[in-house]
């Protein structure tokens, strides 16, 4: 909950800031001059890829919520069997072993979204966020697939 909560605070934030940076282009635009207008414009810039950027990660982290919450309704989420250190932390030959066993289980069932969303978790746990990110779109794309069949 703690987490849904920062991430929509960040998001009102960044929509506050993308208004603000907003209105300055325009304002830069209303001045007329081919300079105030050039700068306007690049300005504008920034909002449109920032709100593109918060719409892609808001529609990614919703989706990746429906298939947690499909695979827990089906009792298929991974179970936290990482052993950690004293403050918490995962252990890193712990979340070594866990991965090598989920990578070989997406690759018995490579065409399984439910596999990919168990990979995506133990690229997660050994830190390797970039493909814990494409291991979960995979997973996302899977889904869709299936649902479209």
């Amino acid at each position: 909950m703690r987490a849904k909560i920062t991430y929509f605070l960040t998001a009102a934030v960044l929509v506050v800031y993308f208004v603000l940076v907003g209105s300055r282009g325009l304002m830069l635009i209303e001045q007329g001059t081919w300079l105030t207008v050039s700068f306007g414009a690049a300005v504008l810039v920034l909002p449109v890829i920032g709100i593109w950027f918060l719409w892609m990660n808001t529609r990614f982290v919703t989706r990746a919520n429906q298939l947690a919450a499909e695979l827990e309704a089906e009792g298929g989420l991974p179970v936290d069997e990482l052993e950690r250190d004293q403050y918490g932390r995962i252990l890193r030959d712990s979340a070594d072993e866990v991965f090598a066993r989920r990578k070989a289980e997406t690759e018995d069932a490579p065409g399984d979204w439910r596999t990919w969303f168990r990979l995506a978790v133990a690229y997660h746990d050994a830190r390797d966020t970039p493909r814990a990110r494409k291991a979960m779109q995979r997973a996302i794309a899977l889904h869709q697939a299936h649902a479209n069949a």
